[in-house]
Formats: structure tokens, sequence, C-alpha cells
């Protein structure tokens, strides 16, 4: 028996979350266009018959700008020791930069075998695939090299195989039918927040967090909190069309992970400068 932890480390946006779920044949993280969209260490567990294999999915380095961002690069931070091997992603469609050359630089001095991943392959030509399979590869010294389509599932058995082969002995950390060590309350949240993502656009999707209050009887009660009075508006929406529509768009996950007919209330508040407190910040575990 093979288990262990591999890191996911990259950019924001080169789709860690899409590749977890894909991995996992489950969804585990959320999925958004959005920066920052991944704030807390979420694993998810690939199961197979000989190995289990826990993917760490971090939020993407960034520079911190405040409490909530130095909080999430403080995880990225923390999650770079203790583990089996990273995975390096990179996307197809945009150019190698220095944004990937600093995080291959902490990812590559960690002291784990490291896989290259060319993610969005399907949104490029083979020649400028070659030509990104090139610039990752004079990033560091690396396991493998894999390019593959996270959306479209391609090119993930052959990645699999090669991650599953780095693990080393050890037992299964997690049991049957658990698939990640986020809380039921968190997973409920982060639903919400992923339809909330969806509908909104500029500043208001940065500002908005997600607490479940209450879960009964198939009654969902949910906090949907920004930071100001404008931002409630527009979340709130004309005659409460708005939060209307995240419920209508979150209702079908929230009942898949419940298994069961729910009915979810939705509150907006706002809770100033909320991303500057580190109480709250605490609470919410991020």
């Amino acid at each position: 028996m093979r288990s262990g932890f591999v890191a996911l480390a990259g950019r924001p946006n080169v789709g860690k979350s899409t590749l977890v779920n894909a991995l996992a044949g489950g969804k585990v993280a959320i999925v958004s266009d959005k920066p920052q969209t991944t704030r807390r260490r979420i694993a998810a567990v690939v199961n197979g018959e000989d190995y289990q294999l826990v993917l760490v999915d971090l939020p993407g380095f960034q520079r911190p700008r405040d409490p909530l961002t130095e909080r999430m690069q403080k995880t990225v931070d923390d999650s770079l020791t203790d583990v089996d091997a990273f995975l390096f992603m990179l996307s197809a469609d945009e150019r190698i930069g220095a944004g990937d050359r600093f995080v291959a630089e902490r990812v590559f001095t960690a002291g784990a075998p490291v896989v290259i991943v060319l993610n969005k392959v399907d949104r490029v030509t083979p020649a400028r695939i070659a030509e990104q399979i090139e610039a990752a590869a004079a990033l560091g010294d690396f396991h493998a090299l894999h390019p593959v389509s996270a959306l479209r599932n391609e090119g993930l058995g052959p990645l699999l195989e090669d991650l599953a082969a780095l693990l080393p002995e050890g037992p299964r950390y997690f049991g049957e039918g658990e698939d990640t060590d986020l809380p039921l309350e968190a997973r409920l949240a982060e639903i919400i927040r992923e339809q909330a993502l969806a509908l909104t656009r500029d500043e208001v999707p940065h500002a908005i967090e997600v607490e479940i209050e209450e879960i009964e009887d198939g009654h969902v009660r949910a906090r949907l909190f920004v930071e100001t009075e404008s931002q409630k508006g527009i979340l709130v929406g004309k005659g409460g069309s708005m939060v209307k529509a995240i419920g209508s768009r979150a209702r079908p996950g929230l009942e898949r992970l419940l298994g069961r007919k729910v009915f979810l209330e939705l509150v907006v508040k706002v809770r100033p400068h909320w991303r500057q407190d580190e109480n709250v910040l605490q609470q919410l575990g991020i």
C-alpha cells in the first residue's frame, strides 16, 4: 500500500481546483475564473487499488496585500513542507513568466520531487504546446512533465500513474467514502460562494464570504457578507433578484452533497473591512 500527500502549486487561475476535481472524480473544490477563489487548504482524496493519494489544493502564490491574502500565502508557505511531491501547474495559453519562475524557485528548492503539469492544452495549437513544454522544462529539475486538459479530462491517466509511483509505503489516511478534509459546513458555504462569484464582477467577488448558520431537516440558512452597502446592494439585486439567482444555482449542489431536497435561505449582511480583521479570518478558518 502506498499513500502520501502531493501539494499543488502555481499562480492563481492556472486550473488547480479543476484538476483536483478531475483527479478526485467529483466536486471537492469550487471553480471560478476569479482570482483568489481558493482561500483555504483543501485536501482531496484519490483512491486506487494499492494507493491513496491526497491532493493538497492551495491558494495561488501571490504578493499579500491585506491580512486575508497574507493568511492565504502563509497557508501556501506552511504546506510546502512535509509533502511527498509537488504538482507544479502552468497554463499552456499564457506566457510562462516571472510569476511562474517565482513559484518554481519555491517548489524546486523544497526537496520533494516535482511533476510539472502544463494545463489547458486544449486552448492552443500543437506548435504552441511544444514551445510551452520547452519553456516549462527550463524552470528546474523535474521528475516528469505532463501536458493535460483538466477541463476535458485529457492526459490525466499517465499523470495519476506518475504521482502514485512517487508515494511511499504507508497507511490510508482517509476512510471509505471520505473525499476531503473540509467540514460539511465549509463545503456547503463554498458551493454558495462559487455561484456568487459566477454572478458578480469587479471588486465584489473578492469581498464575498459565506457562513452557514443552520443545517436542520433540509433547511440550510447561510449568511453572505460583503464589506460595503453598495456591494450588498449588488449582491441582493433589484427586488432580491441576484440573491435569488445565487440560491437557485447553488441549491442543486447542496442537494447532491446532502443527499436530500434543500430549502435554502440566504441573508446578505455588511461586515466592514472583514478582509482586514484577523479575528474574523480566524473564525472563518482562513
